[in-house]
């Protein structure tokens, strides 16, 4: 009968323990609509952290495009109605590739070369995720952030429209 008092009493600590830890994220959202993803930013830290690239931006045109007018392009632009359909397109072919679809990487690219003139900086969206029935899942430590990895064979997104002009910083 002590046994089964202490197994009892080992899992609703358990359970008690295991609440507050995936509670800790949910703290910081205090008084915020739970649905506002993390990572929200305002416009002046948007201002400083696009200004902090400019010696970056200003590195790249003085040798990359020190003969290109207007210098390489800073932002691309995507329409939400390609983004939704891109979200959608990706996490069907997640589905067909075994892979459950938890969010999107994006890397900085560069468009291919125009006879002497180099190609603009571009964004690409890549689907990440996990393969669907991986091994040793018995929670869901996708709670912790940082996602899955690339999707092998996901279908990415480009071919967003550069800033006008390209070197146009934030705002625009």
């Amino acid at each position: 009968m002590k046994n089964l008092v202490l197994l009892i009493l080992g899992f609703l600590l358990g359970a008690l323990a295991m609440y507050f830890y995936c509670q800790k994220d949910k703290d910081s959202l205090e008084g915020m609509n739970p649905l506002v993803p993390r990572g929200i930013i305002n416009p002046d830290q948007i201002k400083t952290l696009t200004q902090a690239y400019n010696s970056r931006y200003d590195s790249i045109n003085a040798t990359v495009f020190k003969d290109v007018k207007g210098g390489d392009n800073r932002s691309s632009w995507y329409s939400l109605e390609d983004v939704r359909n891109y979200l959608t397109i990706a996490e069907q072919q997640a589905k067909d590739l075994k892979y459950n679809m938890d969010g999107v990487r994006l890397y900085l690219g560069a468009q291919p070369m125009v006879g002497d003139t180099p190609g603009y900086t571009t964004l690409l969206f890549v689907p990440t995720g996990t393969p669907m029935g991986s091994e040793g899942n018995l929670l869901n430590f996708t709670l912790q952030g940082g996602g899955g990895r690339d999707i092998p064979g996901g279908p990415g997104l480009d071919m967003g429209n550069g800033g006008d002009p390209p070197s146009s910083n934030y705002p625009q």
